[in-house]
């Protein structure tokens, strides 16, 4: 597969996209001194290669009442029950994050809770699940570092 190729402008839309997807195509334009239709057609242009995909949103959690993260790795009775139990798992929103990995565990959770007693059950919830055999919780004291920008600015660069 070969490497898409961005120019500068590219990486400059992309730089001020990264920072705040919502800013709009015209001040973008006027801060590169070119058409809010050029900005469209580049923005498509990469919308169509695949390197921009959808936009995010981010959430204060703790304002929210969810500030409660636990990471949980999951045992497997066999490992071709991965898919099975990773649709299960998909079944649970306070499951955020899921990743099948080589190692101890056989799928390893990041869960968002309101406390301890919520992310007990939501842990039980994963435990329930035909195909597991037992699971390993880690609470996360503090998130110190939530930073994807830093990656995707560094990332472009490269490019």
């Amino acid at each position: 597969m070969s490497k898409f190729r961005l120019d500068e402008v590219d990486h400059q839309i992309l730089d001020m996209l990264i920072d705040n997807t919502r800013v709009p195509f015209t001040d973008i334009a006027k801060k590169l001194l070119i058409s809010a239709g050029t900005v469209h057609v580049r923005v498509k242009k990469m919308e169509d290669a695949g390197i921009i995909q959808g936009s995010s949103l981010t959430l204060d959690y703790e304002k929210l009442g969810y500030s409660f993260i636990a990471y949980v790795g999951v045992f497997l009775h066999n490992t071709s029950q991965t898919k099975f139990v990773l649709e299960r798992i998909n079944e649970i929103p306070f499951v955020t994050v899921a990743h099948v990995t080589t190692g101890k565990f056989n799928i390893f959770c990041k869960i968002r809770a309101r406390d301890t007693k919520h992310a007990k059950e939501v842990i039980y919830m994963i435990d329930d699940i035909d195909g597991v055999y037992r699971t390993e919780t880690m609470i996360s004291l503090e998130e110190s570092i939530n930073d994807k920008k830093r990656l995707m600015h560094t990332i472009f660069k490269d490019l």
